[in-house]
Formats: structure tokens, sequence, C-alpha cells
């Protein structure tokens, strides 16, 4: 793995601190719906400077195997986080967060996921640094994640959001109607919070649970602490930009999870691929064997993330129900509730 000097670390680490602060400034200043135009214009140029820095990596690094490793790192943080729209929709849906101000609630989930990610990337840094046995765990966890991600099951989630909700309104006031982009306001003399405080709360539980999935996947990639937190860093901006651009298209994806499991599964086993090699269990009989699998290298892990994302794409545009479709469903099922 190629080695990066601190200066080039803390230079790029303050300039993208500094683009997301602007980006957040330019929210909080002007609340407002983006047209398609504008959306297109950020997700490109996050989008671009990604891929700079990846180039920028290849020659600042001792080898090249740093830029591939951003590279590999990124796109898999990034369709986990195209992934996550699904849920930010849900929120954004359930709470009837206005449109006007849904980039503001999307830019505080940023960056409660940013500082949530970056303490998980420090402990998951220690953890790996001292306890190699721990990508035993991180594998047969990612395994876990695929096969549940494979089952497309949410049941539980309104229950879980319901849950919160009643706990949040146990202990803090909190009145149904919006006040602007307030937290809280004032009703019959009083002061409440609005339900802007309970969409805060609830996205950022999800960003915390986002992140517990997420940070094992990129250690399977890398294990270099900066490249874990750039990629995890690029994934997010943008992000909230293409929340507005994808819209209805994210419906569309029906397959998505398909194509996600099969990025967790192939890097879980590859973490406990790699686990044989660093932490061997000699004690069981036999195990001498496994050893010699050889470790799966970053390349392969590049090409099988883009294929599986590229096959589920287009499996679900192609083959999935097409708008038509799912709103004679969505009216046949209203119809039938009816009665």
């Amino acid at each position: 793995m190629g080695e990066l000097s601190l200066t080039f670390e803390i230079t790029s680490l303050v300039l993208l601190v500094l683009i997301i602060v602007a980006d957040l400034l330019i929210v909080l200043k002007r609340p407002h719906v983006p047209s398609v135009k504008e959306c297109v214009a950020w997700v490109s140029f996050y989008v671009s400077l990604a891929l700079i820095f990846a180039g920028i990596l290849f020659f600042v690094g001792d080898t090249h195997h740093v830029a591939v490793e951003f590279l590999t790192g990124w796109l898999t943080e990034y369709s986990l986080s195209v992934d996550n729209l699904f849920v930010f929709i849900l929120i954004m849906s359930r709470f009837a967060v206005p449109r006007k101000y849904q980039q503001e609630v999307l830019m505080v989930g940023i960056i409660i996921a940013l500082i949530a990610r970056a303490i998980f990337i420090l402990i998951g840094a220690v953890a790996i640094e001292h306890l190699s046995w721990i990508f035993y765990i991180f594998g047969i966890f990612l395994l876990y994640t695929a096969w549940t991600q494979a089952k497309g099951e949410d049941d539980e989630e309104d229950d879980g959001d319901s849950f919160i909700q009643r706990t949040v309104a146990r202990v803090l006031p909190v009145h149904s109607e919006y006040d602007g982009n307030k937290l809280r306001t004032v009703v019959d003399g009083k002061k409440v919070f609005t339900p802007m405080l309970m969409v805060f709360v609830v996205i950022g539980l999800t960003d915390v649970m986002f992140a517990i999935d997420s940070i094992p996947a990129i250690f399977g990639i890398t294990q270099n602490p900066f490249i874990v937190f750039t990629a995890n860093l690029f994934a997010l901006m943008g992000l909230r930009q293409l929340y507005f651009l994808l819209g209805g298209l994210v419906d569309r994806l029906v397959y998505l999870h398909y194509g996600i499991a099969a990025i967790l599964a192939f890097i879980g086993v590859k973490l406990i691929i790699h686990a044989i090699h660093e932490a061997p269990l000699e004690w069981i009989p036999g195990f001498h064997v496994l050893e010699k699998i050889p470790e799966v290298n970053t390349f392969v892990s590049l090409g099988v993330i883009i294929g599986s994302m590229l096959i589920a794409t287009v499996a679900s545009l192609v083959l999935g129900p097409k708008t038509e479709d799912r709103e004679i469903t969505d009216d046949d099922h209203h119809r039938g509730a009816s009665h």
C-alpha cells in the first residue's frame, strides 16, 4: 500500500471540509428546491472531484495501488449511499417535510453521517491494528447484512421509527406542524419543538446505522484510515443533490438491493479470506487447507462492484415495473383499502 505524506493528508481533509461547509452555507442562506440542471451540475462536480482526487493519489502515492483502493472504496460507499436514498425518501415522506427545506435536512444528515463514520473509522482502525481476528467478525457481519439486503424486508422499519417518535414525544413537547425550518416555535404561549426535530433525530439514528454497515465494507477494501475516510467523504458529497436528481427514478431501481447484497457478500467473503491469512485458526483441524486460498486483489474487487451495480441498475430499468404499472397497482391498492 502506498504511503501518503501527513502534509498531503491534512491539506486534502482541510480543503474537502471547506467545500462541505461552503455547500452547507449555500443551503442555509437560500433554502429552495434545486432544479434538475443545478443537481446535475453539483453531482457532476463532486464525481469529477472524486476522479481528480483519485488521479492525484495515482501520482502522489508510493504505488498506484492506493488510487485503485480509493476508487474501489468510493464506488462501494457511493453504491451504499444510493441505497440510503430509499430510506431518506421514506423519512421525508413520513414526516411530510416541505420540499423547500429538504436540502437543509439532508445536509444536516450528511454532517451527522460524517461524524458517525469518522468515529467508527477510528474505532475500526484501532481494532484492526491490535485485533486482526476482528476481520472474521466484519466478514460474517457483512454476509448477514447481504442476506437481509437480498431479502429486502423492511417491515420492522415502521415500528422502529414509531418507537423513536413515541420516545422523543414523551421526553419533549413536539408540535404537529412545521414553522419554516425552525426547531422550536411558540404555540398558545408555550415553547414547543417542531416536527423538524423528530426528522433530525430519525435521520441521525439512521446515519449511525448506515455507518455500522458501511465501515466494515470499506475496511474490506483498504485498511488505510485516510483512504477510508476520504472515500466516505466523497460518497456523501453530492448525495443531497442526487436525492433530488433521482427523484422517482429511485422507485424504479427495484433490483438495486440485489446488487448491493452481492457487493456486501463479496466483500464479506474477501474479509474472511483476509482473516484466514492474518489470524489463522490453527486449532481447527485442516485449517491449513484454507490458508491456500489466495487473497482477492483490489482490481478484482473494483470489477465486481462496478459489475454488480451495472447489472442491478440495467435489470431494474429494463425488467422492472414501469411507472404506469406502479400507478395502476397503487390505485388498485387504494381502491381495495377503501372497500
